[in-house]
C-alpha cells in the first residue's frame, strides 16, 4: 500500500516537478499534470510524469507546487482554494519568503494545509525533457512545516520521500534557508565567479585546463532565469555567508600583495594561505558521506584506463570480482592521452589490497 494518497497534481512540470511525477508513478500513484504551457504539458504527458487531467476525474488528494519562487505563493494559494480537502506543499528552493507570502494571501484555517518542502537533489540541465524518476534516490527531502501545519500533512509529505527512495528531513523555514545558502545558493555563485574568470585566457591557455577546474565550475552552466529568482528569494542568507567568505578573501589578497615581489614579506602571509588551505580540508571533511556522517574513511587509487572501448566496463567488472565495493569514481581525460584516469574512491581499509590484485591483473595504479 503507498504511503502516498492518490490522485497527486503537480503544478508545474519542469525538472523537479516532471522528475516528481514520474517517481511517484514509478511507486503507483497517480499523477496529474498541469502547466502554464500546453506544450510542457502534453510532453509531460509523453514522458511519463502524469496524465491531463480531465473533468470526472478526482480532486486531488495532494498538490505539489513546482513553480519559480517568486509565483510559488500564488499557485500555492489558488490550489489551497481550489481544492479544500487536498494538503498543498510546494518545492521551492527557499521557503520562508514563500511561507511569509502565502501567509499573506490566505486565512489561518486554509494554512493549516500548506507545507513546504525542498528535495535537495537538480541536474545542471532544466526542463521536463531532463526529469528522471531517479533523480531523489539517497538525497535528503526537506520537509518545512510551520507552526499551524496539521500533522497528517508532515506524515503525508514523511511518507512521499520515502515512496520516492528519499531521505526525509524536517526543519524549520529560516533554518532551512541559512543551510541551503550553505550547500547551495553560495556554491553556485562561487562557481558561477570562478567561471567568468575564464573569459579571458586564450584557447591555448584553456587547453592546460584540468579535472579541478571542471570540478569547480560544474555547475556554473546552470539557467540564469531560475538562479536570479532562487538567490533573490534567499538574498539575507545568502549575502551573510558571501561577507565571511569577503573577509577570508580579503585576508589571502593582502597575503599574496605581500609575497608578490617582497623579499621581506610580512610574518604570516605564508600561514594566512596555509590556514587557508588547511581549513578548506576541514570543511571538506565535514561533508557527510555515502554511509551518513562526515567520517567515512575513503581511500582514493588512480587507475590508468585504456583509451578503448570496454576498458572501463572491465575494469570496474574486475573490482567487483576482487569484492571490493565502489563508494565513488571520477574520470579524467586529458588532452592528447591515450589514457584516462579513473580515480576510484574505496573505503580505505580496502585500499591497500585493492591496489595490490589490480596491479597483479596488469592495471596500472598511479602512484602520488
Amino acid at each position: 500500500m503507498s504511503l502516498v494518497p492518490s490522485p497527486v497534481r503537480v503544478i508545474g512540470t519542469g525538472l523537479i516537478g516532471g522528475s516528481l511525477g514520474m517517481a511517484l508513478m514509478g511507486t503507483g500513484v497517480r499523477v496529474q499534470v498541469e502547466d502554464a504551457s500546453p506544450g510542457t504539458t502534453a510532453l509531460a504527458v509523453e514522458m511519463g510524469v502524469g496524465s491531463r487531467p480531465g473533468p470526472d476525474d478526482p480532486d486531488p488528494a495532494l498538490v505539489l507546487v513546482a513553480a519559480p519562487p517568486d509565483i510559488t505563493a500564488q499557485i500555492v494559494a489558488r490550489a489551497l482554494t481550489t481544492w479544500p480537502r487536498a494538503i498543498v506543499a510546494d518545492v521551492a528552493s527557499v521557503k520562508k519568503t514563500v511561507l511569509d507570502a502565502v501567509r499573506e494571501s490566505v486565512d489561518e484555517e486554509l494554512l493549516t494545509r500548506y507545507i513546504g518542502t525542498h528535495p535537495m537533489a537538480g541536474r545542471e540541465v532544466s526542463g521536463v525533457i531532463a526529469a528522471r524518476g531517479d533523480l531523489f534516490r539517497g538525497r535528503p527531502f526537506v520537509i518545512v512545516p510551520h507552526a499551524g501545519t496539521r500533522p497528517e500533512a508532515t506524515t503525508m509529505l514523511k511518507g512521499l520521500a520515502t515512496e520516492i527512495g528519499s531521505v526525509p528531513v524536517v526543519m524549520e523555514a529560516a533554518a532551512h534557508d541559512v543551510a541551503v545558502a550553505h550547500v547551495s545558493h553560495v556554491p553556485q555563485v562561487l562557481s558561477s565567479l570562478l567561471a567568468t574568470t575564464l573569459l579571458a585566457p586564450s584557447e591555448t591557455a584553456l587547453g592546460l585546463a584540468g579535472q579541478g577546474l571542471r570540478d569547480t565550475t560544474r555547475i556554473a552552466d546552470s539557467d540564469p532565469r531560475l538562479w536570479v529568482e532562487i538567490l533573490g528569494a534567499n538574498a539575507e542568507a545568502i549575502a551573510r555567508v558571501l561577507g565571511q567568505v569577503r573577509t577570508r578573501l580579503d585576508g589571502v589578497m593582502d597575503a599574496l600583495d605581500s609575497l608578490a615581489g617582497d623579499p621581506d614579506p610580512a610574518v604570516g602571509s605564508r600561514r594566512a594561505l596555509a590556514d587557508l588551505v588547511a581549513d578548506g580540508n576541514r570543511g571538506v571533511r565535514r561533508i557527510p558521506g555515502k554511509h551518513g556522517g562526515a567520517g567515512d574513511d575513503f581511500g582514493t587509487l588512480t587507475v590508468l584506463v585504456p583509451d578503448r572501448p570496454g576498458e572501463l566496463a572491465r575494469l570496474l567488472t574486475e573490482i567487483g570480482d576482487i569484492g571490493v565495493n565502489l563508494e565513488d569514481l571520477r574520470l579524467e581525460h586529458t588532452l592528447g592521452q591515450k589514457v584516462g584516469l579513473a580515480h576510484i574512491a574505496v573505503m580505505a581499509t580496502r585500499e591497500d589490497l585493492l591496489t595490490r590484485e589490480l596491479a597483479e591483473r596488469g592495471w596500472t595504479v598511479a602512484e602520488g
